[in-house]
């Protein structure tokens, strides 16, 4: 009789939990959180939030999503909650300010900045370049956190 006491197979460890983080919560982190949860969500899990969120995702950012074939009916513009934050195993920095300005010296070791252009307010143009941007990052994260890092 074969022995049932396999090992669990190397997919059945937690994913990572990401919190990708921009100003407003209303162009560059809900880029971001749709890209992976469409793309990377069998690598890890996400959210968004904003340092002072607007409470609105911007019009251009979901018809650039929705260009490039992303869903957007998930989206909210919302602040970080304690809870959040303390569920992510790395934090996303795309608010432009560096991590030593933006969070508790505490929690650096969890954050990585990523200098990412704020589209607000700009052309359609401007929001497709930052999405390929973003959408790049993306792909180079979810091959770093699939490779064990």
């Amino acid at each position: 009789m074969a022995s049932t006491n396999q090992p669990a197979p190397a997919n059945n460890r937690r994913k990572r939990r990401v919190l990708f983080i921009c100003i407003g919560n209303s162009c560059r982190s809900p880029m971001a959180e749709a890209i992976a949860q469409r793309d990377c969500s069998h690598i890890f899990d996400c959210s968004s939030a904003g340092l002072t969120p607007l409470g609105v995702v911007q019009k251009e950012t979901i018809a650039t999503l929705q260009r490039n074939g992303y869903p957007v009916q998930h989206l909210i513009s919302n602040a970080i909650s304690k809870d959040e934050w303390a569920a992510a195993d790395l934090v996303i920095n795309m608010s432009g300010y560096p991590k030593q300005r933006a969070f508790p010296r505490s929690e650096w070791q969890k954050v990585e900045d990523w200098p990412v252009e704020d589209p607000y307010g700009s052309d359609p143009v401007v929001y497709q370049r930052i999405f390929e941007d973003i959408r790049i990052r993306i792909e180079s994260l979810t091959a770093r956190l699939r490779d064990g890092e």
